[in-house]
C-alpha cells in the first residue's frame, strides 16, 4: 500500500502522518463512526508500531524546482503472520481514488521513485523481484 499525497502537517511527526494517511486514504476512517474509529486507530497503531525504514531523503519528483523539493520516509510494515492487515476492509476514502493490495512487481507502474522502494523492500524481504528487461 502506497500513500502517494501524504504530506506531514504542521507540528504532526511522520509517524503520525502515517497512521493518519493510512486511516483517511486506505480505509475511508473520516466517515465511519467514531467508536470504530477508536477501535480501527488501535489496530493501525499496533500493526505500525515495528516498520523497517526503507529510504530518508531528496527523491527526484516533477514537482522538484531549483528553490523547492521533495524528500519522503518509506517505511514497510510487515505483518508476517497475515493477522493484523487481513481485518482491513480497504476503501478509497478522503481525496484518494483507490485502494487495494498489489502483489510485489517490478511490472508495477508506480510513481516517481516508488518502484527503488518496492524493490529494496522485495530485497529486503528476500521477495521474488524480476527487473525490468
Amino acid at each position: 500500500m502506497r500513500l502517494k499525497k501524504g504530506m506531514v502537517d504542521a507540528g504532526e511527526t511522520v509517524s503520525v502522518t502515517l497512521k493518519r494517511e493510512f486511516g483517511e486514504e486506505a480505509l475511508n476512517s473520516i466517515d465511519i463512526p467514531d467508536k470504530e474509529r477508536k477501535s480501527t486507530e488501535k489496530e493501525i497503531a499496533a500493526l505500525f508500531k515495528h516498520g523497517y525504514e526503507v529510504y530518508r531523503g531528496y527523491v527526484d519528483d516533477p514537482r522538484n524546482t531549483d528553490n523547492a523539493w521533495m524528500e519522503t520516509i518509506a517505511v514497510n510494515f510487515h505483518d508476517e503472520k497475515g493477522k493484523s492487515v487481513g481485518k482491513f476492509n480497504l476503501t478509497a476514502g478522503d481525496d484518494a481514488q483507490d485502494a487495494h493490495w498489489a502483489d510485489i512487481s517490478s511490472d508495477l507502474s508506480l510513481y516517481a521513485s516508488h518502484e527503488e522502494f518496492i524493490h529494496i523492500t522485495a530485497v529486503h524481504r528476500k521477495a521474488h523481484w524480476d527487473a525490468k528487461s
